[in-house]
């Protein structure tokens, strides 16, 4: 069994020291009834825990159609989550522990409703349509940063969450499964592709809520983008244009999105 020095950046087995990129713990949750959801049924998966692994992860399918990847999470609201461009949500250890700073309580691994929650990969500046191997099999594609909803303020209980996470704009990642396998806590992470445009995954969150006029920038990442987030950017250069015009559609840095308020 190892543990983690933070300051330090590494894992340290008990014998050697080791730079770290790694998924600390797989997470999964099943369906809760909470009374703070407009879910179909009133249920919520956003409560995940970590699991003894190995858990085999997949491609679930279409949007509104397929639910998670991971084989025994809950995706309850397919309206909104879910779907191959959604299988995986992987969030940073790092930031947890900035919020769990701020909040002035601890976080668990899962905390934010992650499958994966992740050591060492900087997931905010991570390019859109970066790949990571995780594990022996398991292949990876960054589509598209988390937006927050309702269902998440009330699950944290935080005053101003959706806000807050907003203009922080460290909201983790989502991924695509390019090719299925399994995961397991301390599988290591290599970032096997990264693409040679510049939209992080931070970038394309602020473009997609609150600097909209960022938009024609994020066409650069083409079909690794969320479908979603893609069909947003070529609405928004069809109407306006690529001058990415501040006054165009974008709202006011410090408004929360409406795409922000999504249950």
């Amino acid at each position: 069994m190892g543990f983690l020095d933070k300051r330090g950046g590494c894992f340290y087995t008990g014998t050697t020291t080791v730079a770290a990129m790694m998924v600390l713990t797989v997470n999964v949750g099943r369906p809760r009834r909470v009374p703070y959801t407009d879910a179909p049924g009133g249920v919520t998966g956003i409560d995940k825990r970590p699991v003894a692994g190995p858990v085999m992860v997949r491609d679930p399918g279409p949007e509104k159609a397929g639910g998670g990847g991971l084989a025994g999470d809950a995706v309850c609201d397919h309206r909104f989550h879910g779907g191959s461009d959604q299988a995986v949500y992987a969030f940073a250890r790092e930031d947890l522990d900035h919020w769990a700073a701020e909040f002035g309580r601890p976080l668990p691994n899962g905390a934010f409703g992650e499958n994966l929650t992740t050591y060492g990969v900087d997931l905010t500046h991570a390019l859109i349509g970066e790949r990571w191997r995780v594990g022996a099999d398991l292949l990876l594609e960054i589509t598209s940063g988390r937006i927050p909803c309702r269902t998440f303020q009330a699950w944290l209980g935080e005053d101003g969450w959706m806000r807050r996470f907003t203009r922080r704009g460290e909201t983790g990642a989502y991924l695509r499964v390019l090719s299925p396998g399994a995961v397991r806590a301390g599988d290591p992470i290599e970032v096997v592709h990264r693409p040679a445009h510049d939209v992080t995954v931070q970038l394309a969150f602020r473009a997609s809520t609150i600097e909209r006029h960022l938009l024609p920038r994020v066409l650069a990442a083409g079909d690794a983008l969320h479908a979603k987030e893609l069909r947003k950017a070529r609405a928004y250069v069809a109407r306006y244009g690529d001058g990415q015009a501040a006054a165009a559609g974008s709202g006011d840095a410090g408004e929360t999105p409406p795409a922000a308020v999504r249950a």
